[in-house]
């Protein structure tokens, strides 16, 4: 049996050994520190499929991220920084008019492998995988020449590296080609070179995040795919800025303080108390793809809170009909609003914070706020308000309003979910001048004709034990019944939201004629005599908004449904989305 054993414990070994043999030391996620506050990595290579979904989304959103530069660029011209304009321009030069797999070749960045954004501290780098070392020189080389200057150069322990100083915010860029891993990293202008060295990956951390599992951990609890798991840990970062400590923060601060000619501001002890204390609340936030193809986007953020909270709503089921099943309508949005167990929970953190004031002037505001939370939630106990369960919104067609009309032609319906029903009726119709009249039995009953008539359309109401539903638009009184009649929500459930591909479209139209109107206002507003001094940052900041909706305009005819769920469970508050195109 011994020579058995020892045989069993030498393959055991082996597995193991090789286990740990196949991670990939050079890897960028190999480089993060496992205590980082933050970080956006990939944890594995990405395979085929997922690759050209990713090329094909990239190559979607390219026309309006080089739109947003293009308005930058101008931008930074009108505040008369010129360098930083040539240098998007440049940015631009690399983008306008070629697919992501051709930008990906010119600066050698291997998409594939992956990258990773982290913090050495508070300070950020990103770090990617290259396939061509050479290439990624070029490119920064081209940054440079735009830029109209050689960045400077430094060595760190053998590796060498470009920098600049950013202007007088007490910071600097670097820019390092480190094995086959691109860096670039934002530090204290005067960064000590322990620092610098870890930063690069001259010095490997002493734990780092692939060896300790946690983000592949996260990714298996939650199920995120792979492909792109990110988390920010607010149990490390709130004290960490609450310290006033850390080198990216003091160097900020520090160079603030020479720009006004004020001293420093003195962090009180009590600051990084409490910003535990704030931190314990709501420890962390996650987010991931759930799934990645060429039709399906599907991502899935989770906020860890504390456990009162979770333990408050995650076994609550709102009697919301409609709520409890998949949204289906052009536009189907329910969102629970339990009045009364919000009005509880509220109220005991109102009074937990009355209870032990916050001191550190980062988060004194908060003494006031929840002081007036607790107010506002006394008078939500008022009826009809105090008794109000959710409300379930069902949109059918929508057309924007003709030139001059306030009110947009909507037909669909409204449900509200309350405890009282006949008193949110008996408070209608005093507003309705009491004639109006409506059974708890479902039935639709026509709305007062003056009502209508102002609306420009028929209308129906009707209630049953837990809701009214109202329905606007020819053939809605005949839909009453099934909205009402929907199942109420599931415990934890806290919203739904399902919109098809022609509404969506419908809404990115009117989004961008109104972003087309107000980049058209502002634009004219900067030639006029006497334009306010930041009218020009206005503008440029209106024309990044029309691009953005233009750009969603070209990608919205792909569209076939978006649709999205909220729920809390017994770990904290869950958001999911889900984009479906053709």
């Amino acid at each position: 049996m011994r020579p058995t054993k020892r045989l069993l414990a030498l393959g055991v070994a082996s597995v193991l050994l090789a286990a740990c043999g196949h991670k990939d030391k050079d890897a960028p996620l190999a480089f993060v520190p496992a205590d980082t506050p933050y970080v956006v990595a990939s944890l594995d290579k990405l395979d085929d499929d997922t690759y050209q979904a990713v090329l094909a989304q990239l190559n979607n959103e390219a026309p309006g991220q080089v739109a947003q530069l293009k308005s930058y660029a101008q931008e930074f011209d009108a505040k008369g920084n010129a360098d930083a304009a040539r240098l998007i321009r440049a940015l631009v030069t690399e983008l306008d008019g070629k697919n992501a797999e051709t930008v990906l070749k010119n600066v050698g960045v291997d998409l594939k492998t992956g990258s990773a954004i982290y913090g050495v501290g508070l300070s950020p780098v990103a770090r990617a995988a290259l396939a061509d070392p050479a290439a990624w020189d070029a490119f920064v080389g081209r940054l440079e020449t735009a830029y109209g200057k050689k960045l400077d150069t430094a060595d760190a322990g053998g590796q060498a590296y470009r920098h600049v100083t950013l202007g007088d915010s007490g910071t600097q860029l670097i820019i390092a080609t480190v094995g086959k891993n691109a860096v670039a990293a934002l530090l204290p202008a005067d960064a000590a070179q322990p620092l610098v060295r870890q930063t690069l990956g001259v010095d490997r951390p002493e734990k780092n995040l692939q060896d300790d599992g946690r983000l592949a951990d996260l990714a298996k609890d939650k199920g995120y795919k792979d492909y792109v798991v990110g988390q920010v840990d607010l149990a490390r970062l709130l004290p960490l800025v609450a310290a006033g400590k850390d080198p990216l923060f003091a160097s900020f601060l520090k160079h603030q303080s020479q720009k006004t000619g004020e001293p420093a501001p003195q962090i009180p002890a009590s600051c990084q108390e409490e910003a535990s204390r704030v931190a314990a609340r709501v420890p962390s936030f996650s987010f991931g793809y759930t799934k990645l193809d060429l039709h399906h986007v599907e991502q899935r953020v989770d906020v860890a809170m504390a456990s009162d909270i979770t333990s408050a709503f995650s076994g609550l089921k709102v009697e919301l009909p409609g709520l409890g099943s998949d949204a289906t309508g052009p536009f189907d949005a329910s969102i629970a609003l339990p009045v009364e167990q919000l009005r509880t929970f509220f109220t005991t953190q109102s009074e937990a914070v009355a209870a032990k004031p916050f001191t550190c002037p980062a988060f004194a505001s908060l003494n006031d706020s929840f002081a007036k939370m607790g107010s506002t939630m006394q008078q939500a106990a008022i009826p009809p308000f105090g008794d109000i369960r959710g409300v379930r919104i069902v949109v059918d067609s929508y057309k924007p309003g003709a030139p001059g009309a306030v009110i947009p032609q909507i037909t669909g319906r409204i449900v509200l979910a309350t405890r009282n029903p006949a008193g949110l009726l008996a408070m209608s119709q005093a507003v309705l001048g009491g004639e109006f009249k409506l059974a708890a039995d479902g039935k639709p009953a026509a709305l007062p004709a003056n009502l209508t008539q102002s609306l420009g359309m028929p209308g129906w109401a009707a209630m049953n034990g837990q809701a009214i539903a109202i329905g606007l638009g020819a053939g809605e009184d005949s839909k009453l019944d099934d909205v009402l009649m929907g199942s109420t929500g599931d415990a934890g459930r806290l919203s739904r939201l399902h919109l098809n591909g022609d509404m969506y479209r419908t809404w990115v139209d009117v989004m961008s004629e109104k972003a087309q109107a107000y980049a058209s206002a502002m634009a004219e507003a900067a030639t006029a005599d006497g334009a306010p001094a930041d009218q020009a940052s206005d503008t440029a900041a209106a024309q990044r908004s029309k691009a953005q909706f233009d750009a969603m305009k070209a990608q919205a005819a792909r569209v076939v449904q978006v649709g999205g769920e909220a729920h809390m469970d017994e770990k904290g508050l869950v958001i999911s989305g889900a984009v479906e195109y053709k």
